[in-house]
Order: C-alpha cells, then sequence, then structure tokens
C-alpha cells in the first residue's frame, strides 16, 4: 500500500508489546521476591486491568472529540514512564499501588487510540493488520526469552531496569508515529446507541469479557505457578514464546481463514480451545507435553481470538465510533473481565488451589462460548437484529 507507514507502526507494536512481555511474566515474579502475597500480588496485577475499564473510554471521547489521538498515544508514553519510574523507589504495598495505578492508567490509554491509528492507515486493506500486528508477538518473544535467561543467573529486580528501558523504546516509537486521515463522517449510519443495541455486538463483548475473564490466572500466576513446580525462569520464558509463535503463526494465517470461515465460527472454536487449554494448564502442570499442547492453544484463544474480534469491532462501529468501539473493546474485555478474572484468581489460588482456579478460568470461557452462540445467531445479525 503506497505510503502505508509499515515499520513506524510496526516498531511501535514491538516494543509495546515487548513492555508485556517483559512485565506480565516477570514482574509477579519480582513481588512474590519482595515478600507480598498472592493476593498483595492480584491486587496489583489486576490494577492494569481497572484502569483498562476507565482509561480506553475516557482517551476515546478524547480522541473523538478533539481529534487529537496521536497526541494522547505520545503523551501516555511518557507519563506512562513516570508512574513506572515509581517502583525503583518504595517496595512497600501503598507506594506500589500508587506507581501502578498511573503507570497501567496512561499505558492503557494508548492501544485502543494505536488500534484505531492503524486501520485508519490501512483504510480498506484490513486484512494486513495481522502482518503489523504480528511484529508486537515478535516484542514479546524477545523480552521474555531474554529476560528469562538474564534472571537465572541475575537479581530480580534486573526487571525493573529492562522494563524502564522498554517505556524509552515505547515513548520513541510514539513520536515517530505519523497521523492517518481523520476518518470520514458516516451520516448514514447508526449512532453508538443504536450499534449497542444490536444482538452480535452485545454478544461479542458479553463473550470477550468471559474470555479475558478465564485468562486471569494465567497472566498473574502462570510463571509463579511453574517456578513452584521446579521448573526454572529459562523455560518460563521459553513456555511463554511457545504461546506467541503460535498467535504469530494465526496472525499470519488470518487473512486467509477470514475468507474461508466467519468471524462467528473462528470465535467459537477460540472459546472451545479455551476452555480446553486452562483445564489442561491447571491438571497437566506435571506433564510437559500437555504443557506444550495448551500453550499451543495460545494460537486459538488469543490470537484467532483477538483478531477476530477486533475485525468485528472495526467493521461494526465505523468512522468517528471507531475510537470508542476500540476502547469499549478493551475496557470490557481486558479491562472488566481481566479485572474479574485476575483478582478472583488471587482468592482462589490460596484458597482451592491452583488446579481449581485454572479450572474457573476454563468454565468462564465455556460461559463465553454460550453467550456467543445464543446472542449472535446469523439469522439475526442478517436482518438487523430482527428475526427472520
Amino acid at each position: 500500500m503506497l505510503g502505508f507507514p509499515y515499520w513506524r507502526l510496526s516498531a511501535y507494536y514491538f516494543f509495546y508489546f515487548g513492555f508485556v512481555g517483559a512485565f506480565s511474566p516477570y514482574f509477579t515474579l519480582y513481588l512474590q521476591a519482595i515478600d507480598l502475597t498472592a493476593t498483595d500480588i492480584a491486587i496489583l496485577m489486576s490494577l492494569m486491568q481497572v484502569m483498562r475499564v476507565v482509561a480506553p473510554n475516557m482517551w476515546g471521547w478524547l480522541a473523538e472529540h478533539f481529534g487529537r489521538r496521536l497526541l494522547i498515544i505520545r503523551l501516555s508514553a511518557i507519563a506512562s514512564l513516570a508512574g513506572f519510574a515509581v517502583f525503583f523507589v518504595t517496595t512497600e504495598f501503598a507506594g506500589l499501588f500508587v506507581a501502578m495505578a498511573a503507570m497501567a492508567f496512561f499505558w492503557s490509554a494508548a492501544l485502543p487510540l494505536a488500534e484505531s491509528l492503524t486501520f485508519a492507515h490501512l483504510d480498506s486493506d484490513a486484512s494486513r493488520y495481522g502482518s503489523v500486528r504480528v511484529w508486537g508477538s515478535i516484542g514479546f518473544i524477545v523480552a521474555v526469552l531474554a529476560i528469562g535467561y538474564l534472571l537465572d543467573f541475575m537479581p530480580i529486580d534486573t526487571v525493573l531496569w529492562i522494563n524502564m528501558l522498554v517505556f524509552v523504546g515505547i515513548a520513541i516509537c510514539a513520536f515517530a508515529l505519523p497521523e492517518a486521515a481523520r476518518p470520514p463522517l458516516h451520516r448514514e449510519g447508526a449512532s453508538m446507541r443504536e450499534t449497542l443495541r444490536r444482538p452480535e455486538v452485545r454478544a461479542l463483548l458479553g463473550a470477550c469479557f468471559f474470555m479475558s475473564a478465564a485468562h486471569g490466572a494465567l497472566y498473574v500466576f502462570y510463571s509463579i505457578f511453574l517456578v513452584d513446580h521446579g521448573y526454572d525462569k529459562s523455560f518460563v520464558g521459553w513456555m511463554w514464546t511457545l504461546g506467541v509463535l503460535a498467535e504469530i503463526a494465526v496472525f499470519m494465517l488470518m487473512p486467509r481463514l477470514m475468507r474461508r470461515f466467519s468471524m462467528r465460527g473462528i470465535l467459537i472454536l477460540a472459546f472451545a480451545c479455551a476452555a480446553l487449554r486452562f483445564a489442561l494448564i491447571g491438571w497437566g502442570v506435571d506433564s510437559l507435553t500437555l504443557l506444550v499442547i495448551a500453550q499451543l492453544m495460545h494460537g486459538a484463544t488469543f490470537g484467532a481470538y483477538h483478531a477476530a474480534a477486533i475485525a468485528a469491532v472495526n467493521q461494526w462501529f465505523p468512522g468517528k465510533l471507531q475510537s470508542r468501539g476500540q476502547a469499549l473493546y478493551g475496557s470490557l474485555s481486558f479491562g472488566a473481565g481481566g479485572m474479574l478474572g485476575g483478582l478472583l484468581s488471587g482468592f482462589t489460588w490460596e484458597t482451592i488451589g491452583p488446579a481449581w482456579t485454572y479450572t474457573l478460568g476454563s468454565a468462564f470461557a465455556l460461559g463465553g462460548l454460550v453467550w456467543l452462540v445464543r446472542g449472535w445467531r446469523p439469522e439475526l445479525a442478517a436482518n438487523g437484529g430482527r428475526a427472520a
């Protein structure tokens, strides 16, 4: 595509999700090393999801009304870096809480706007989204593998310094991003309220809430779970990497898959895989074979799921609604759903144990599957929500 800023967008995704690879798998180990309880860890990590409920909608509204999408992306990079710096000066829970809240509030503002910016540059060629987003997965892999090996012989607080460097990379890339033309006004299109009345829209957003809740224990306790069962930190890095490699493969195949299968069909398969995946993790942690199978399913439970869901949101929330649609998707799924799953896993981890905590994740995935199948019926969607 002539003039498409492929490498600048890709570099931003590389560092943005490089932070996820540096932070999510290993920051919990740092918190455990400074003697926080499982409940404390769950509360702190869930702040990332809490802010995904609040921040994206606020920033999305501002971007829509003032047309300053790129400015907000850049400001969020600087402010989230400043928030993270507080981790260097305190290990007290109250101070960590403030640092996490500040960092998460600004960091979570950026992604929905960056997704909207990417789709604006892609214009009618949305199937190329996966070829840009895949660099986020590559960034995750580089970070998670490198840190896993480093932590086998370096102190755990090395995690802080590496994350700080990644934040610097995010900021540099944010200032290199070019703005895209503002989306045209769709005077003939539906309003936000009318769009949210459509049964397939409500079905997708509700199901996405359940899917993120299902992943709660994975994102908060997976690394701790593996280390507690005798695996070293480099192995932890490889297991996270295996999942993301599967995710990359799916992202690269998505244009072909979406030509052959419906978004609804892809999502149904993803939810079914999630129900099986979390049961395998919970009860099969001592089996390398089962762990490998479960991690390969990440290609479906995140890769296919996210690509299909975000494509549906992009289709259903056109023009000026796009930023708010992406923000709503992120808030309800990764925000509210992730917050519920993370907080609940912190409680159940110390009461009913890890295996049943992951089984609860399977139950959330099954709940999302039922919600999706019953709410998103092709015959209703084809008739604007009315029975045929």
